[in-house]
């Protein structure tokens, strides 16, 4: 039987008491946990995540890097996996107004031990204690480098015009439109894209949910990247100083030097998640989260248009 897939938020907040973390309680079940819920038929999990969050809460927000999965068997037999990620809540005014209803009755918010305690389930708990040594670790702050590769765009060998006029497949439309949301999710600041037709048409549906104008640049193309790398370079680093969370839209031999460039701009030691990240197929992206102390990748997640 196929595992039922959720995702959820490790919602917490500064006060001027100390850090508190949001546990929600269900209606039903009358239990306190981190607030998740189901996918959505063609949604992808961050999407998800900030989705139910909003819908359980009022809170909309942007993700920060994975927290971690729960998983565990439903009364049914079947199988549940939950996705989290951690936030930040920075706008304490909420998107719309809490009110209790059939799956919520109340919003808790909780110093992190008292949190701790009062999880009904212990991975929730185990959650929440992560959260709180990444927060004691300086490392719960992050921004993020994307990594996008264009999505099913026409068949090389059947176009007759120059590579960088390829557009996408309908299939490739669709993908872009479903990956959208779940980069935005990540608090995107900046786009940036091959001057390829079809990398410009990938982003296009991201640059309508971020609010965002795209930049074509010559240093992400396919036919011109190997001679300007140091360009690449020095993109990403700005990025990085500014702590802005940047897409870069690019083509499959392209993609391992912007995660390499990443890598080398954050003095990040080379790792398999890494190697993982730069292998993309189309529609694709790899989140490099960075942040701590010395701003290296803390975390890195790959994901793509829903089946």
């Amino acid at each position: 039987m196929t595992p039922q897939l959720a995702a959820g938020v490790g919602l917490w907040r500064r006060t001027t008491d100390g850090i508190e973390v949001l546990l929600v309680e269900r209606t039903k079940h009358r239990d306190l946990s981190l607030p998740k819920g189901k996918l959505d038929p063609g949604e992808a999990l961050p999407a998800c995540a900030v989705r139910e969050l909003e819908e359980e809460t009022g809170y909309r927000v942007t993700l920060q890097a994975p927290l971690g999965t729960s998983e565990y068997r439903l009364p049914t037999g079947q199988d549940k996996v939950v996705y989290y990620w951690q936030a930040e809540l920075r706008d304490r005014d909420p998107a719309h107004a809490f009110a209790p209803n059939d799956e919520i009755m109340a919003l808790h918010w909780l110093p992190l031990a008292e949190a701790v305690s009062r999880c009904t389930y212990e991975h929730d708990a185990v959650l929440v204690r992560r959260l709180a040594e990444r927060i004691e670790a300086g490392e719960a702050d992050t921004f993020a480098i994307i990594a996008l590769r264009h999505a099913k765009a026409a068949d090389p060998y059947m176009w007759d015009r120059d590579d960088a006029s390829r557009t996408l497949t309908s299939r490739g439309e669709r993908q872009a439109r479903q990956v959208a949301p779940s980069i935005a999710a990540f608090g995107v600041q900046s786009v940036l894209t091959s001057t390829a037709v079809r990398c410009r048409q990938t982003v296009a549906p991201l640059a309508a949910v971020a609010g965002l104008e795209p930049r074509a640049v010559r240093s992400l193309a396919q036919d011109t990247y190997m001679g300007r790398g140091d360009r690449l370079l020095r993109r990403v680093t700005k990025a990085l100083r500014h702590r802005r969370t940047t897409v870069l839209c690019s083509h499959l031999p392209v993609i391992p030097v912007i995660v390499d460039a990443v890598a080398t701009a954050t003095a990040t030691p080379d790792t398999p998640s890494l190697h993982r990240g730069a292998m993309l197929h189309t529609a694709d992206f790899t989140v490099l989260h960075v942040g701590g102390a010395d701003g290296r990748v803390l975390a890195v997640e790959t994901h793509g248009a829903p089946h």
